[in-house]
């Protein structure tokens, strides 16, 4: 990390430390027109190299361990995905060891091994859907004119929106329906296998929980919620031989997707530190268990320094959201 880098003045090392800590799910091969907001493998080097030439970037547990006890090194950064996609393997791992940089990766384990999340069966779905009148109607989900791809990701956005909310015994049974009709074979490749998790943890990267099955914690009760996170980290402890230290919230909004029952619900599962999605920089002072993430979506590496740099100095002064734990 060159020392003109104008990040380590924005975030000066100990005490007046501020951790960015950027949030991913997928590296694609090359742009896919349903899913314009994840990065592609040219797209995610050019912001690997930037931030690893101007960030001092460190897995999530070591970076939280520097930060509370006031020795995080100038510039500090967190590079993390969510719910353990095939492709942080197969693409984004690589282009992370090309640049010397160890990454955290949150993995749902419920869908390990051949599982597919409902948000990419409705996409998937999509995909395949032939030109003409689809009628979801059956589903809540509305009636569309499929006639070209900007038709299929207004279905898609629209779907996603819908189901979203639901109860997440309903939602499956929906998407499980939609993938059926659509032609969707129950075995999916998109996530990872055990092996690739292993893979993943034997290149120097940090492995997470994401909960089992990727519920909002908020939606369900306090045992389901205490066995998503719980048994992620005991499903994780047997395949890689010690329990992971940190953890992720579904979704991620704080008081939206997980309250103070499930922070506390974090604690006694024996993990050290978890990450929101609230926007914002990690000081000495977060809340452990609900530390701040986010990733500016800019496609110019200009752009994408400046969010950056605002990011560092508004999440300072402006106050992180977090939920109360409950005792």
């Amino acid at each position: 990390m060159p020392l003109i880098s104008p990040f380590r003045m924005l975030s000066p090392a100990g005490a007046r430390a501020r951790l960015s800590i950027f949030i991913f799910h997928r590296v694609l091969p090359s742009p896919d027109p349903l899913q314009p907001g994840e990065p592609d493998a040219a797209r995610f080097e050019r912001i690997v190299r930037f931030v690893a030439r101007q960030f001092h970037v460190l897995p999530l547990g070591e970076a939280a361990r520097l930060l509370r006890a006031g020795q995080l090194p100038a510039a500090a950064a967190c590079i993390t995905f969510d719910d353990g996609y095939a492709d942080n393997l197969d693409v984004a791992a690589p282009i992370l060891a090309r640049h010397g940089v160890r990454a955290t990766f949150f993995v749902s384990t419920g869908f390990v091994d051949g599982g597919r999340m409902w948000n990419d069966t409705v996409i998937e779905a999509l995909r395949r859907a032939p030109r003409g009148d689809l009628d979801w109607s059956s589903y809540g989900a509305g009636r569309w004119c499929i006639d070209d791809t900007s038709s299929r990701i207004a279905a898609c956005r629209a779907t996603l929106t819908h189901l979203k909310p639901m109860e997440p015994g309903e939602r499956l049974q929906i998407t499980t329906d939609i993938g059926r009709a659509a032609g969707l074979t129950a075995h999916s490749e998109l996530m990872l296998t055990r092996p690739g998790v292993l893979k993943l943890r034997d290149m120097g990267m940090e492995i997470g929980a994401h909960t089992m099955n990727h519920p909002i914690l908020r939606s369900v009760s306090d045992r389901v919620a205490a066995d998503e996170i719980g048994g992620s980290r005991e499903t994780l402890a047997q395949w890689l031989g010690e329990a992971p230290r940190v953890f992720a919230y579904p979704n991620g909004v704080p008081g939206r997707d997980y309250t103070g029952r499930d922070v506390r619900l974090v604690r006694q599962a024996g993990f050290d530190v978890a990450a929101s999605t609230a926007q914002g920089v990690a000081t000495s002072g977060s809340h452990m268990l609900q530390l701040p993430r986010f990733t500016p979506w800019d496609r110019h590496i200009g752009r994408f320094a400046l969010r950056c740099a605002a990011n560092i100095v508004q999440g300072v002064g402006t106050a992180v959201q977090t939920v109360k734990e409950i005792d």
